[in-house]
């Protein structure tokens, strides 16, 4: 087989990618190992900043969206039940849109599928191969043969635990992470949501999170320690753990029920560089992770691969280099910037042991400095919707 780009990968950021390539006349071919119901299968948040939601508009896959997403001018912010809430629209006037990851997967799915473009699902064994060569090429097999797809360009779009970051020898890259001692347990429930936008709530007993899905199915996040289970959390010790822990009020208003999915996420802060290798990109998850306080992980494999999108553009139609060669760079100080807000709202928000009782006072002035300055609050917000570059 052969195409110009291989995009290893059928989760948001491949098929984003393959979306703006398609509609630039770009041939490309997707590769996912997973069947496309485990894709769809897994369940991970959705708050779009304003750039996101532009770009899936602009790609034609943003009718749904438009119908059944939330738009959110703010949020709330809790600390020991005090509450603050961040007016995004009047500090910044840009707001967000909360939109499961899950849906925009689908919706680019169905995109991809009716307009013929090829997705690979179930492929084993995938390899690249000459990655610094001039003739870059993926394998894998499928229903018993041995398949290759030779490419002008790789995408590596699968995730952290995928096979695109791993082809790249050691010696050529280099990683930063920091693994936080503890992680959420999320609870959705069919239900409707405690409040009308997201409450990010810290309490000595630990964080807390209280989102949704839909105006009648909720999501709700309670911090606990990395080496807890699953089997470990009853519904109703959930249930009591959450309401300790947000603002009596809010508490009182808290509708239950059966947890429809229940599942631990491990916390990280990850970064590696660089993110091209000769014909290689890494982009999303395969190229960095952020602790999901800051809503931020759907948001900047979506800005990596509008900034790749672009640049293979330029690369394939007007026969320059220059947006891949800028590509590592120009996502790298995407990534570090988003990385630190995903840091400061982990520090802010949950409790840090080793921190003691000094930790938690400086967490309680950064709280105080945050609901009173306008200034502090302007850069949570623009942060929050999306930090954009004024030039360049």
């Amino acid at each position: 087989m052969r195409t110009q780009v291989a995009i290893i990968g059928a989760g948001p950021a491949g098929l984003t990618l393959g979306r703006l390539l398609e509609r630039a006349g770009i041939d490309a071919i997707v590769v996912e190992r997973r069947s496309a119901d485990y894709v769809l299968g897994r369940i991970r948040a959705g708050v779009l900043e304003q750039s996101s939601v532009d770009l899936l508009r602009e790609l034609g896959v943003g009718a749904r969206m438009d119908a059944e997403g939330i738009v959110h001018e703010g949020a709330e912010m809790s600390f020991d039940g005090d509450m603050l809430r961040i007016d995004f629209a009047d500090l910044v006037g840009r707001r967000v849109m909360v939109y499961g990851q899950t849906e925009v997967t689908h919706d680019l799915m169905d995109a991809r599928s009716a307009s013929g473009a090829l997705t690979i699902y179930e492929a084993e064994n995938v390899a690249l191969h000459d990655i610094d060569g001039p003739n870059p090429k993926v394998t894998f097999e499928k229903n018993g043969e041995t398949v290759e797809i030779h490419c002008d360009v790789i995408a590596g779009c699968d995730g952290f635990h995928g096979v695109s970051r791993a082809s790249v020898p050691e010696r050529s890259i280099k990683a930063f992470e920091r693994i936080y001692p503890f992680g959420w347990l999320g609870v959705m429930v069919d239900q409707p949501p405690v409040a009308e936008e997201l409450i990010y709530a810290h309490h000595e007993r630990g964080f807390a999170l209280c989102s949704m899905r839909s105006h009648t199915r909720s999501r709700y996040y309670v911090q606990v320690d990395a080496s807890e289970t699953v089997a470990n959390w009853s519904d109703s010790r959930f249930w009591d753990e959450l309401r300790a822990r947000l603002n009596p009020e809010i508490a009182e208003q808290l509708r239950t029920g059966p947890s429809i999915e229940k599942s631990i996420a491990p916390l990280r802060s990850f970064v590696v560089e660089p993110l091209r290798f000769g014909k290689l990109f890494l982009a999303g998850d395969a190229a960095h992770i952020v602790p999901p306080t800051g809503a931020k992980g759907l948001n900047m494999a979506i800005h990596d691969v509008k900034v790749l999108g672009e640049a293979l553009v330029e690369f394939f139609a007007d026969k320059s280099s220059a947006g891949i060669d800028a590509y590592s760079a120009r996502v790298l100080a995407n990534t570090w910037r988003t990385e630190r807000f995903s840091w400061w709202m982990t520090q802010l928000l949950h409790t840090f042991p080793e921190s003691g009782d000094f930790g938690r006072r400086i967490q309680r002035a950064d709280f105080d400095y945050l609901s009173a300055s306008r200034i502090a609050q302007q850069s949570l917000a623009e942060n929050y919707t999306g930090f954009r570059l004024s030039a360049g």
